[in-house]
């Protein structure tokens, strides 16, 4: 089972560097565009909090959000609100997460997250350290890919590639940093496309967070990655 309690306290570790790097904003700068097309660097900051409130209600057996159109109503919501108020409402949704965290409960379980996935209950704190580190790159606020904590992008690569695996619509495709290799997309039985890159340039690869221009691929062109 994963160490859930391990995966809480990196939850807080990158919460606090978030909170501590976005607090060096102004009022303006949370206005400006961040690198998720179509958002604000409020958008981001409104999702984060509203995530968190979202997963203690996955972690409690409620549904995770009323509905599609709910969540993307409060996001926009809270996305034009004053840099004081975003930070407040961060830090105060990550103290609920945390809270629902350290209660007593049975890890193991099965609980559902959005669209119908579900999950191991063990899963969802590195799944929301997952919504913090990203989105803390996603606010273009001079923390990058690379800037990332080793075991976190190791571990990420690992789930976004488990999560193409069998996908009809991505060929056979082994990805190597040089050092680790993992395979992801349809099961073996044609040519094997093979992609090398830095731990960095293969995570924003796989999260839709790059181009994949910095890939060396071989034996076929780079896989269009459906979204996530």
């Amino acid at each position: 089972m994963t160490d859930h309690a391990r995966d809480l306290a990196s939850v807080r570790d990158a919460t606090e560097r978030l909170l501590t790097a976005v607090a060096k904003m102004d009022n303006a700068a949370v206005t400006e565009p961040s690198r998720l097309p179509g958002w604000s660097r409020g958008h981001v900051l409104a999702h984060l909090a509203r995530n968190a409130d979202a997963l203690v209600n996955v972690l409690e057996g409620r549904p995770m959000y009323v509905s599609g159109e709910a969540r993307d109503a409060d996001i926009e919501r809270d996305a034009p609100r004053a840099l004081d108020i975003q930070l407040a409402d961060v830090r105060e949704s990550a103290a609920r997460f945390a809270r629902a965290g350290e209660a007593p409960a049975d890890w193991s379980r099965v609980v559902e997250l959005r669209n119908g996935v579900t999950d191991s209950a063990s899963r969802v704190p590195f799944r929301r350290w997952v919504e913090v580190e990203l989105h803390h790159v996603d606010l273009g606020i001079g923390f990058e890919l690379e800037d990332l904590p080793t075991e976190f992008t190791e571990r990420e690569i690992d789930f976004l590639a488990d999560r193409f695996t069998g996908h009809p619509d991505v060929p056979h495709t082994r990805l190597t940093d040089g050092t680790r290799a993992w395979s992801t997309g349809r099961a073996a039985g044609e040519t094997e496309i093979i992609v090398t890159g830095s731990p960095a340039d293969l995570l924003g690869w796989l999260a839709g967070r790059r181009d994949g221009s910095g890939l060396t691929v071989a034996d076929g062109p780079l896989p269009s990655l459906p979204p996530l």
